[in-house]
């Protein structure tokens, strides 16, 4: 049965201002992201929210303006919270803003960006409710959906009209342990040999040792098709893949794959093998260690890192699924219509 007044919840909107703008688009044929593009898709986050029949978004305040420039024409009936984190374009502005929302009681967060920005809110939020939309690079997490059902399905999930259970699916990371610090992998996690911490151009394949993956999709762009293009993976599958790579004259299996958009290079791969969820095992330096493609400690010759995949990640939802149960359940059937600032729209008041 429809209801008539479903409890009000708030919806989290994360924008990264600078997915899709970062250097590695010049050693590759990746599309450029605009920030107008990413307002123009906060708002129509928006007006899915307050159709779905949440009444509150939580946005970061940043430098660019990426989100609350788009929230202050928006028209609709939504109270927008701006959360100040003294933002500077870190990965820790995202970081911080995202325990303001689960402390606030976020039901969902719309995020725009790519694996690494999902990443560090995981890091944060483990579970965290997530709509995840691609604007990123190499992107297998986040998703290609419109941004106005983003919102929709965000909202039916805040406003408890449908139940986060019902409609979204766990995710795979792998749990890293490496000098004393544990951190995580939302799709892989790769040791280099040659390479150097804080760079952001694209793998180099002759550099490439270890890639564990929770996702080896064929289909992708990045380090999981070095996986998925031998031994495919799903985000659904109940194991990962761990694909042991040489350089050149090392020998090894000649693979073609697309490391970037518009870029395939030859990786050597040595042996590939499936990692059972829950597998404890280890790599060893030297190298550095990248995750989602954030390069990020430097390992000494013999270092060891200890590694898991487990089921225990963001709770992401399934848009399709959310908006289907919606239909069944007639929850858009009887809600009147909304005016927003381009004239109108059916929706909800």
């Amino acid at each position: 049965m429809t209801e008539i007044n479903p409890p009000r919840g708030a919806v989290g909107i994360l924008v990264n201002p600078s997915s899709g703008r970062d250097v590695r688009r010049l050693a590759a044929r990746a599309q450029q992201q605009t920030l107008e593009a990413k307002r123009n898709q906060v708002a129509r986050i928006a007006v899915g929210v307050a159709a779905a029949g949440a009444r509150k978004v939580m946005v970061m305040r940043d430098p660019m303006r990426a989100a609350t420039a788009a929230l202050e024409p928006i028209g609709v009936d939504l109270e927008v919270e701006v959360l100040d984190v003294e933002a500077c374009l870190r990965p820790a502005d995202t970081q911080e803003a995202a325990r303001q929302m689960r402390a606030r009681g976020c039901g969902a967060i719309v995020v725009l960006g790519g694996d690494g920005t999902n990443r560090v809110i995981a890091d944060v939020w483990p579970d965290a409710p997530l709509v995840p939309i691609s604007t990123g690079t190499n992107n297998v997490f986040p998703s290609l959906v419109e941004a106005t059902m983003a919102g929709a399905a965000a909202g039916l999930v805040a406003s408890e009209r449908l139940a986060l259970r019902d409609v979204a699916d766990q995710a795979k990371v792998i749990r890293v342990e490496a000098q004393g610090r544990k951190t995580l992998g939302l799709i892989d996690a790769v040791r280099l040999e040659g390479d150097h911490a804080g760079n952001r151009m694209p793998f180099a394949p002759e550099m490439l040792r270890d890639v564990i993956l929770t996702r080896a999709e064929p289909a992708a762009i990045g380090m999981s098709p070095i996986g998925g293009l031998l031994l495919p993976c799903r985000a659904e599958d109940d194991f990962g893949v761990h694909v042991i790579c040489t350089d050149h004259s090392g020998g090894g299996r000649a693979l073609l794959a697309p490391i970037s958009p518009g870029l395939y290079r030859t990786v050597h791969v040595e042996e590939i093998r499936k990692i059972a969820l829950g597998e404890v095992f280890e790599i060893r330096g030297p190298g550095v260690l990248a995750f989602d493609g954030d390069r990020e400690i430097t390992l000494p010759a013999g270092e060891p890192v200890r590694l898991q995949i487990v089921r225990d990640g963001p709770q992401v939802l399934n848009v399709d699924r959310a908006l289907r149960q919606a239909a069944l359940e007639g929850l858009y059937l009887n809600r009147g219509t909304f005016k927003d600032s381009h004239g109108g729209a059916p929706g909800c008041c």
